[in-house]
């Protein structure tokens, strides 16, 4: 065998790996998108939904459901949680209907936000917006225990938002997380307050524990 053969069927052999690793991936994200219309349907009269590729997260999964007076509520939902809740058994689609409960509290419907266009506009979102939305809800939901809850730098991560109990002193004590990723829930309606929270109950559950 030449070694020109030799790269031409190591090349062939390459190849055909990707494309079944890409007819593996199409056939996942049909049967996680049919599940979740399934799911949602057992709830709603009124389903649709699509699958977008984001460059930094992946594919993301937005359903839509209108109600009896046509008003839309839109949410999306991440390929690892989607695959994680459904292999889980842990009544998946209780979990996704009660996002759309949630929002339909507010009569009128939701669409998934417009994410701030330009860095002066970002900045003012982060700023005026999510920031302190996760401070009350952190707050809120751990009163009257005293946390900290407020922005920070992870080098490996750059910009975060941390929350965690002062009266921990040992070990690890504050859970971060970065910033894009508040904002990605955030524009899935999606409440990025909840990340912080349940980190929180995990610190506080590993606390109790050691």
């Amino acid at each position: 065998m030449t070694k020109e053969t030799a790269q031409s069927k190591s090349t062939a052999g390459n190849n055909d790996q990707a494309a079944n690793n890409n007819e593996k991936m199409v056939e996942l994200l049909k049967a996680l998108y049919h599940n979740g219309m399934t799911a949602l349907k057992m709830f709603f009269d009124d389903v649709s939904g699509q699958v977008m590729n984001q460059e930094r997260y992946g594919p993301i999964f937005v359903f839509q459901v209108t109600d009896a007076d046509k008003n839309a509520y839109a949410c999306g939902f991440f390929l690892k949680e989607l695959v994680a809740r459904f292999q889980s058994g842990n009544d998946p689609a209780q979990w996704m209907a009660s996002f759309y409960f949630e929002m339909m509290k507010a009569e009128g419907g939701k669409p998934l936000p417009t994410p701030p266009s330009g860095e002066e506009a970002t900045k003012a979102f982060i700023d005026r917006t999510l920031v302190p939305h996760c401070i009350e809800a952190v707050r809120g939901e751990f009163a009257p225990e005293s946390v900290h809850a407020g922005l920070g730098i992870v080098p490996e991560q750059g910009p975060v938002f941390e929350a965690g109990f002062r009266d921990i002193k040992d070990g690890n004590n504050v859970c971060a997380v970065p910033l894009h990723v508040l904002m990605a829930y955030w524009h899935l309606n999606r409440d990025p307050a909840d990340l912080l929270i349940e980190g929180m109950y995990n610190i506080r559950e590993q606390n109790k524990k050691s």
